[in-house]
């Protein structure tokens, strides 16, 4: 009779103490995957946002070829301007000396 009370009151706390400790991982393991749900969507926000970056990245740095062809298209048009300008300053140079030649050749007749 004691023998079986004894084995009756081991089995009972055996069970009561696997029962408490089912439910204590129970909620572990929701904890754990409420955890794991949020961590999953801030990566996926994360991802979202690194995408979008990524899109405005390659803009700007479409934007910013762009912006370097037309200043080296300006800089050849600035070197060509430059040569026609110093061009122009010879021929200048050319005809204001042979007018000061007819000049003195128009006082020389005079």
């Amino acid at each position: 009779m004691f023998l079986e009370w004894s084995l009756l009151t081991i089995v009972s706390l055996i069970a009561i103490f696997l029962f408490v400790k089912m439910f204590y991982f129970k909620s572990i393991t929701h904890k754990e995957q409420r955890s794991n749900e949020l961590m999953k969507m801030t990566l996926q926000e994360a991802e979202v946002l690194i995408r979008k970056y990524q899109i405005q990245l390659q803009r700007a740095l479409g934007n910013i070829d762009i912006l370097s062809e037309e200043l080296n298209k300006l800089r050849d048009e600035v070197k060509l301007l430059k040569s026609r300008n110093s061009k122009h300053r010879l021929e200048t140079d050319k005809l204001n000396n042979k007018i000061k030649e007819l000049e003195g050749r128009i006082e020389a007749l005079l």
